[in-house]
């Protein structure tokens, strides 16, 4: 199947100079939406995964059908003050800024085997926020699953030491 069809590319979106890559075309067409979790669940299969963790709010969207098909949990990341437990937080840097990240504390057990999910890889930011989140909590980050990548942002460079699926990748 040809996920492609089913990305909405949206120009000057959020700002002017921007590619907007849409997801919802994919997650409205269920035949589509279900082969694209079907190849993430079949790469983390291969990853013998304890649970899966994805940053909100699309990390969710993609990661919680995962979980399911997996028949393990999903943990959420968070901005602060959004979950209702004890976390830690990381703090990150933007491009003009920082940003900051929170997961509960109990979360994710020592020795687990993680996989974050996410919609998109851009940067690497928020993905490798999340990887130092789940390792403070003593969990093994596995691999990492998006639906598209935009590999001209060279976000797989502040992942090196993960395996990576992308579904569909966008070179400029």
């Amino acid at each position: 199947m040809d996920l492609e069809k089913y990305i909405a590319i949206v120009e000057d979106y959020p700002s002017k100079g921007i590619s907007f890559k849409d997801i919802t075309p994919l997650m409205a067409d269920g035949e589509a939406f279900k082969h694209a979790t079907d190849q993430i669940v079949e790469f983390a299969k291969e990853k013998e995964i304890d649970i899966v963790v994805g940053p909100e709010a699309r990390g969710f969207i993609i990661g919680c059908p995962v979980a399911y098909a997996l028949g393990v949990g999903f943990a959420p990341v968070r901005k602060p003050g959004k979950l209702p437990r004890e976390t830690i937080k990381v703090d990150y840097s933007l491009e003009y800024g920082k940003n900051t990240l929170t997961l509960h504390k109990d979360a994710v057990k020592p020795g687990q085997r993680v996989l974050i999910i996410d919609d998109l890889l851009a940067t690497g930011g928020t993905i490798e926020a999340t990887k130092n989140l789940v390792e403070k909590l003593g969990g093994k980050v596995v691999g990492a699953a998006f639906l598209i990548e935009l590999s001209y942002l060279n976000g797989r460079d502040k992942l090196k030491d993960i395996d990576i699926k992308t579904l569909l990748t966008y070179d400029d």
